[in-house]
């Protein structure tokens, strides 16, 4: 996994945020704030490289195995780098059974790429997840916080074309 040779430090607005986070937990029960801060590290850096694990665990007086067995048990959390967008698509019986093997095939073929990688512009990267929650809308896959669902070949190159446009 490739590391950040540069310092990691939140921007101060970030810093002020996680002052923020911590506080609305009792004394003590700082690493509460483990998941919003988490978040925040990964808007700033787009990925959670184990120096910015360290990181975050020295803000929040916690051992730093604390921050990876976290980061490591979340889909949502990137421990390796990212493109501009991902797209983490639904695995799960539900989706494969309305055609998300065959859908989540051609998205693969159509960005020339196997889970886990990145498009060689740095564009998108395939992530595959156990679960999305959307059983009844699938198959399904998720961009940031948007779900894209009753995915069929023809959304799924609608959806390509439009991410690739807004670069």
């Amino acid at each position: 996994m490739p590391e950040l040779t540069e310092n990691i430090v939140f921007s101060k607005e970030r810093l002020e945020k996680v002052e923020e986070i911590i506080a609305r937990y009792p004394e003590g029960k700082q690493k509460s704030a483990l998941l919003p801060i988490l978040h925040l590290a990964q808007e700033q850096f787009s990925w959670l490289s184990s120096q910015t694990m360290d990181y975050v665990a020295g803000l929040l007086s916690i051992q730093p195995v604390e921050v990876y067995e976290v980061a490591t048990f979340y889909t949502m959390f990137h421990l390796q780098p990212v493109g501009k967008h991902v797209i983490e698509y639904c695995r799960t019986g539900p989706c494969c059974v309305m055609g998300g093997e065959e859908v989540y095939a051609h998205l693969r073929e159509k960005l020339n790429i196997e889970t886990g990688q990145t498009t060689e512009d740095g564009l998108i990267t395939l992530k595959e997840v156990e679960c999305l929650a959307a059983c009844g809308w699938g198959p399904c896959f998720q961009i940031r916080e948007k779900y894209f669902m009753h995915l069929d070949n023809q959304k799924v190159d609608e959806i390509i074309e439009d991410l690739r446009k807004t670069n």
